[in-house]
């Protein structure tokens, strides 16, 4: 018996006696693409945002599309390495099985290619992860927020990022980012403590009222960011995100004991066991949520359920998210009513879209899309037309 569209409705909760009866994948396409970066972003030494679609076709044709967005500055994966994975093991694990059961995809993905410290390359297996809730919800003729049973929040306000070189450069980059309708703002700091405190004076003094948000991404050792830490605060700045490396667990637990700012993790929180860890030995006050680097959705809704269940800050970030993976951000955020204005600097940094109708911020904020899966429609010829290897 095939299973109808209500069954596989179920399939998001996990329904392992009826994935049987969906059409299994019978193919992976993996299409690496570029990017234009159009203004300087620490993360890009190329003026280029790499990203990798991702088709999953089932034996009946149906498909979904998902992406995984590398940044080999950020983390270990690489295009290459992300193109390579998906091409050679991921993808081929996943052939001839149920599209149905995501959770049981997660488990030959992580057999596949075993963890480190956390899941291993997960910004790789967020691409099939983001394709197979895609392919879900296209098949019920329903987003995912549907799919999870949850009415998602219409818009997400955004958050502009101040990345400068030099104290000149802050306010007309803030004055664009207030001609695009934002009135939030994120900094990033570290390592110079001197620089980021007068940069987060300077941005409080020209944003008063809005929320302001220090990412440190690791850059500062221990005795550095606690000092740093309460003059941040006096400057205005609310949550202070990744201060001190992800593997500096000391240096974490006298930053959350210090108490000057919220300390939110970032990098160091890939799985659900991570954070369970991580708040068990009293390191975070919250976390900053990125599909991309959770492996994808169902692991981030783990995380954001216990960060709610645990009355912990629950923010929303990404990777300079471009299309699939920034409308996946979107829909998580949406879902759980975010509270924050989201660090989603894909629509500030980067241009071109392989989006049949690409997003548009509106008001510094973007619609949560509302279609059939992810909510878009990606331009297939576009992105064979482009794929580079």
């Amino acid at each position: 018996m095939r299973m109808t569209r209500r069954m596989f409705v179920g399939a998001l909760g996990v329904v392992p006696a009826l994935a049987k009866d969906v059409a299994p994948i019978r193919s992976v396409e993996v299409f690496p693409v570029n990017y234009p970066v159009t203004a300087y972003f620490k993360f890009f030494p190329k003026p280029e945002r790499p990203a990798v679609f991702v088709k999953v076709t089932c034996e009946d044709g149906a498909f979904g599309w998902g992406q995984s967005v590398p940044i080999q500055t950020w983390s270990y994966e690489t295009l290459e390495s992300v193109t390579s994975a998906l091409r050679s093991y991921l993808g081929p694990a996943l052939i001839g099985k149920s599209p149905a059961d995501i959770e049981g995809a997660h488990r030959i993905l992580n057999k596949t290619i075993a963890a480190s410290f956390s899941t291993g390359m997960p910004i790789a297996k967020a691409g099939l992860d983001l394709a197979l809730h895609d392919l879900a919800g296209k098949f019920a003729g329903k987003s995912v927020t549907e799919l999870w049973g949850r009415k998602p929040l219409e818009r997400i306000p955004l958050s502009w990022t101040v990345n400068v070189k030099g104290m000149e450069e802050i306010e007309p980059l803030m004055a664009e980012g207030r001609r695009r309708g934002y009135r939030n703002f994120n900094i990033k700091v570290a390592p110079d403590p001197k620089f980021d405190l007068a940069m987060a004076k300077e941005v409080r003094r020209l944003a008063p009222d809005g929320f302001l948000w220090a990412d440190g991404n690791g850059g500062y050792d221990t005795d550095t960011a606690l000092t740093a830490a309460p003059k941040l605060r006096e400057a205005g700045v609310d949550v202070l995100e990744q201060p001190v490396a992800p593997n500096n667990l000391s240096g974490l637990a006298a930053l959350k004991k210090q108490g000057a700012l919220p300390i939110i993790l970032d990098e160091g929180v890939v799985s659900v066991i991570d954070l369970e860890e991580f708040h068990k030995l009293k390191l975070l006050d919250g976390v900053a949520m990125k599909a991309a680097r959770t492996a994808g959705l169902f692991d981030a809704r783990r995380q954001v359920t216990y960060l709610e269940r645990n009355k912990l800050m629950f923010l929303g970030s990404g990777l300079t998210d471009p299309d699939v993976s920034l409308a996946a951000a979107l829909l998580l955020f949406g879902a759980y009513g975010l509270k924050y204005p989201a660090a989603l600097n894909g629509p500030q940094f980067l241009a071109g879209s392989f989006l049949k109708h690409p997003f548009e911020v509106e008001g510094g904020a973007l619609r949560v899309p509302t279609g059939g899966g992810l909510g878009v429609e990606v331009d297939e010829g576009k992105v064979r037309d482009a794929s580079h290897g």
